[in-house]
């Protein structure tokens, strides 16, 4: 399924000459450094003569990482022709008929499966809608292949993709890129699976979890879960959620009622995390130290409403145990640090948070030796840096100020300036035999799922969602809150309202918030609890957090799932075809089929399943 990234803020550039053949440019963008190249290569000059900085974005969602580029160029162009500062910015229909959306899947396969629901083999084609060109279609589609197993271990798998092209606009990253795609293949499969056996959906899921070590703990690509934590986020969800009680409260409300119906559903999610390019699985950072003890910090990721710039500035603040008050967030711009990678992947804080990490740890090697000598040590091994002062762990009574360590730093003729960088560790891959370990370390979840459907409108209400998701250590509990709530509503606004529209001329007609509906605070249920996994320090990254902007909107496939529950008790079927996205009438139309079913002996459909 197809869907607009409805970013708030639309495409936006601006660039300005300086009457010496450099431009200055202000874009809503992702990747500023691949914005850059873009730009130089258009005008024909080196990338020095072009600075791209990103003041912030009013939203990003993948929509920008590579298609902010088309609208910079156009205002560079225009500057270049005119030697006058120019801006572009897209109107709202505009931009959602122009720009590129989430790639629409058509997803084939055959499944073997025992008795008892262990699925042995599968083979799945997978056909991605490109549009007309390939922007990022070969590694989204990468992303979907190496995420068709969600959680599953699956002794025998083959996958086949294939890019489509199509007479449309060149699809492009969102959210999940690629993975919620290939990860919904197999949530259908396994409820196909289980509906057949008569089996609980959830037991099917159950007995198929990767777990052990070894073989049943590796993926079909080759790479070992070492992190694997699918039981402690399945096992809490269900405890939390009263899992078993309130499905036979939902058994007897159905049997009550003929033309309402209600559904429960948990669906697990495991997500890697790293680009699926390895060369991008960097980062840079600059750290400038003023005489007054201030600071300016700059790093490569940018800032679209997630709260990357929060957590670098937790990140540096604990560094350099000084307080957050001393620092002033610089924009990310190219002129500051170069050659960075898209804020994309869910690796922004990852990256910059470990870049940003080894410049303060250069500027406290440098500031140490100077403390230790003010404060008449023989060496600096035990000294600590904490809320703005410096002091040896053993002696925390004599202590001095940040700042006059700063000064003296500087009176002796010591750097206050220093770079960071970091490259993700222990990741490889052979694109030929499609193995490797494309991934640091992979994100869990699990939600629970409870709905109510209408069987006169096929209307559905959203009755209580309870999540637990494992982001490590957070950084930031608030913000990773933040986070996994709008992915999971995000998500559910993906599979089950969020439909594109053309006309017989090929014209988008779902072009504005008027015509393509999205999720309001009317579809938020009053339940809605979301619980950070304990004791889930993650080591090898920052500070033991893990990655949290992408991995939680596939925790939105329970709500799918709590519809087909809801649409399977108005019948009695070996299969509930529901399409996505579960619209009213495509609710409307499953419920009917059920119906049917329930009267006769329907077959069961075609194992194929269409992500528009």
């Amino acid at each position: 399924m197809g869907r607009i990234t409805c970013y708030l803020e639309t495409q936006a550039s601006w660039v300005i000459p300086d009457g010496e053949g450099h431009y200055q440019v202000y874009s809503s963008t992702q990747h500023p450094t691949e914005t850059q190249v873009i730009l130089a290569r258009i005008l024909g000059v080196s990338s020095n003569q072009v600075v791209v900085t990103c003041l912030r974005m009013g939203g990003g969602f993948g929509g920008k990482e590579s298609q902010a580029n088309p609208y910079a160029a156009i205002a560079a162009i225009a500057a270049h022709k005119t030697g006058r500062p120019v801006r572009v910015r897209l109107k709202r229909n505009h931009d959602m008929t122009l720009t590129g959306k989430r790639h629409g899947f058509l997803g084939q396969y055959k499944v073997g499966f025992t008795q008892d629901g262990k699925i042995t083999a599968l083979e799945v084609n997978l056909y991605a809608d490109g549009g007309w060109s390939l922007d990022l279609s070969p590694p989204v589609l990468m992303r979907a292949m190496m995420h068709v197993d969600n959680a599953y271990y699956i002794p025998h798998v083959k996958v086949q993709g294939l890019i489509v092209n199509t007479n449309k606009v060149s699809n492009t990253a969102f959210r999940g890129f690629g993975g919620p795609q290939g990860m919904i293949v197999i949530e259908e499969i396994v409820d196909r699976v289980a509906r057949a056996l008569d089996l609980p959906p959830e037991v099917v899921r159950e007995r198929n979890f990767y777990h052990g070590s070894g073989e049943t703990n590796t993926t079909h690509y080759g790479q070992e879960l070492y992190d694997n934590r699918l039981d402690r986020v399945w096992n809490e969800a269900k405890a939390n959620a009263n899992f078993a009680e309130r499905q036979a409260a939902i058994a007897a409300f159905n049997h009550a009622h003929p033309n309402q119906k209600r559904g429960l559903a948990i669906t697990p999610v495991k997500f890697g995390i790293s680009f699926n390019k390895t060369t991008y699985n960097q980062a840079g950072a600059l750290i400038l130290v003023y005489t007054d003890g201030s600071i300016q910090l700059n790093h490569g990721g940018t800032e679209m409403g997630q709260g990357l710039h929060t957590k670098m500035l937790q990140v540096a603040s604990r560094a350099l145990g000084v307080n957050l008050s001393r620092f002033r967030m610089m924009s990310t711009s190219t002129d500051k640090v170069p050659n960075t990678s898209a804020t994309a992947a869910s690796s922004g804080s990852d990256l910059n948070g470990q870049a940003v990490k080894d410049a303060c740890e250069t500027i406290k090697a440098r500031l140490a030796p100077v403390a230790a000598k003010m404060l008449n040590l023989d060496t600096s091994e035990d000294l600590v840096f904490e809320a703005d002062w410096i002091f040896c762990k053993t002696y925390p009574r004599d202590r001095i100020p940040f700042e006059e360590v700063v000064k003296q730093a500087y009176d002796a003729r010591i750097s206050l300036s220093a770079t960071g960088y970091y490259r993700t560790p222990h990741i490889y891959w052979d694109p030929i035999t499609g193995k490797g370990r494309p991934f640091y370390y992979f994100a869990y979840g699990a939600a629970v799922s409870e709905v109510e459907v209408d069987g006169f409108t096929g209307t559905f209400k959203l009755r209580q969602v309870d999540v637990v998701h494992d982001v490590g250590e957070s950084l930031n509990p608030l913000v990773d809150q933040g986070q996994i709530e709008g992915a999971f509503v995000q998500g559910m606004g993906w599979l089950t309202m969020e439909e594109l529209v053309w006309d017989a001329q090929g014209r988008l007609r779902t072009d504005a918030p008027s015509t393509y509906k999205i999720p309001t605070i009317s579809e938020i249920p009053a339940h809605f609890s979301v619980q950070l996994l304990t004791r889930a320090a993650q080591d090898g990254v920052i500070y033991g957090s893990k990655a949290v902007g992408e991995p939680p909107f596939m925790l939105a496939m329970s709500v799918r799932e709590a519809i087909r529950a809801a649409v399977a008790a108005f019948g009695k079927t070996d299969a509930v075809p529901l399409a996505a996205p579960a619209t009213p009438e495509a609710i409307l139309w499953a419920i009917e089929q059920v119906r049917e079913a329930s009267t006769q002996s329907t077959p069961m459909p075609d194992p194929q399943l269409s992500v528009l």
